[in-house]
């Protein structure tokens, strides 16, 4: 491993000459007597350490760290004050310097240790960077997962979109993961330091969404008997996540909208104008523009909502996603509850990949947890998942009343008729034949081959 480079600047010879002998065995060291030459010696060579002398003529070393700062791939810059100089290195720490050392004091072990401790910050700062870089990637975006195409799209919008003061619309299938997308949207725009504030929608009535979202006065209604701040103050340079927006009342979608046109609103039981800077997000399971064509949502704050509108795919169709996320959350449950579980078998997978999950990512989160909780080694087998996975038939489907199949068929025969009619049905589209057939396309497609209807 190459030894890092190490700078040292200081306009007398025998410093220059002793720290050199001193600390050559452990770096590539390089020499220059003013800030001048360093600075030559900088634009060529990426140095990992510049230990540089205050005092000098010409530029100083401030001035030379400075500019080090400056640079791509900044230096670790330690400052050698005369003794008595502290307070003045420590003016400089503050202005960008990593460290300082007294000259009239100096040790070469607590210099080493010193330039060691200085690296080894710097290592772990690079490393964090590198980290919130990954975090920042479709793989790592807050637990989103994925690479099959249609999540690269959602991937590729929400770092689009995320650095801008955009309103975003999340639209898709309950359990797509639209709150997960929504925090994501947040932690890479430029609100990441202010607060989130989620509110769930539909989970309150119509006077106490108001009062959720807008806040209140004491005695502004029955039960109001002190103050209440709302979300929308909570979240003053934030980002502010509504959840289920398509279920919210026309007596809040008025104030919703007058808010996102001028940015302020009153609390209940009061006259006081507030304004909150806030980006606003919304998620919907709900087809809004239908919502808008039966009178029950108001197109003016529709067409506010729909700035930019980011559709989440349901997990049938990311093909290719389910055992990404599959281990995802297996590893995640079994370090929750200390299982040694490292994987799923091949049978297991198997069902999984034909299974429809129609709760979307949420039900496979729930069948990983349902499966680590079961699992008796560090595979999880086809008797460790949900029952109605390894059957392949929802949790919340019906009871079939259908026609009794007859008492000679077989059950490939009966699938095999099954999907002759799905296809038949849906005019011989194979993405909505898998969809009512309740399996993945690819599924589809091997079903076909074995029955010989590749041609249907």
């Amino acid at each position: 491993m190459d030894q890092p480079q190490l700078l040292i600047v200081d306009d007398e010879k025998p410093t220059r000459d002793g720290l050199r002998a001193a600390l050559e065995d452990r770096y590539d060291v390089y020499v220059a007597e003013d800030a001048e030459t360093a600075i030559r010696l900088l634009e060529q060579e990426n140095f990992q350490v510049l230990l540089t002398d205050l005092r000098m003529p010409g530029l100083d070393g401030m001035e030379l760290i400075n500019r080090a700062k400056a640079s791509n791939r900044p230096p670790v810059c330690i400052l050698m004050t005369a003794y008595g100089s502290e307070d003045v290195a420590v003016d400089a720490m503050k202005k960008g310097a990593d460290d300082y050392i007294p000259k009239g004091r100096l040790q070469l072990d607590e210099l080493e240790m010193r330039i060691a401790r200085a690296l080894k910050g710097q290592q772990l700062e690079e490393e964090n960077v590198e980290l919130k870089r990954e975090l920042s990637t479709k793989f790592g975006m807050e637990n989103l997962v994925g690479d099959s195409p249609a999540m690269n799209e959602v991937f590729e919008t929400v770092h689009q979109v995320a650095p801008t003061e955009a309103t975003v619309l999340l639209l898709g299938e309950t359990g797509t993961g639209k709150e997960m997308v929504a925090k994501a949207i947040h932690q890479l725009s430029r609100r990441a330091k202010k607060p989130m504030v989620t509110v769930h929608c539909a989970a309150l009535a119509p006077t106490l969404l108001e009062s959720e979202l807008f806040g209140h006065e004491k005695g502004a209604f029955t039960g109001a008997t002190e103050r209440r701040i709302g979300r929308f103050e909570q979240a003053n340079g934030g980002t502010l996540f509504l959840d289920e927006i398509g279920e919210i009342d026309p007596s809040v979608q008025i104030k919703l909208l007058r808010l996102l046109g001028e940015r302020s609103f009153e609390r209940l039981g009061s006259s006081k104008t507030i304004t909150s800077d806030v980006r606003l997000i919304s998620a919907t399971n709900k087809n809004l523009e239908n919502r808008v064509k039966e009178g029950e949502f108001r197109e003016d704050l529709y067409y506010r909502l729909m700035v930019v509108p980011v559709t989440l795919p349901p997990l049938r169709d990311r093909e290719g996603d389910v055992p990404l996320l599959a281990q995802s959350f297996l590893s995640e449950f079994a370090k929750l509850n200390g299982k040694p579980v490292t994987g799923l078998s091949a049978e297991a997978l198997e069902v999984m990949l034909q299974y429809h999950w129609p709760g979307n990512v949420r039900e496979l989160r729930a069948a990983m947890e349902h499966a680590v909780v079961f699992c008796r080694g560090e595979l999880v087998t086809l008797r460790d998942l949900p029952a109605n996975v390894r059957t392949g038939v929802s949790a919340l489907s019906p009871v079939s009343t259908g026609p009794t199949l007859s008492a000679d068929i077989t059950v490939k025969g009966a699938e095999k008729e099954l999907i002759i009619k799905a296809l038949k049905e849906c005019g011989g589209n194979r993405t909505s034949a898998a969809r009512k057939l309740g399996i993945s396309r690819r599924t589809l497609h091997r079903k076909l081959h074995t029955y010989h209807l590749e041609g249907f």
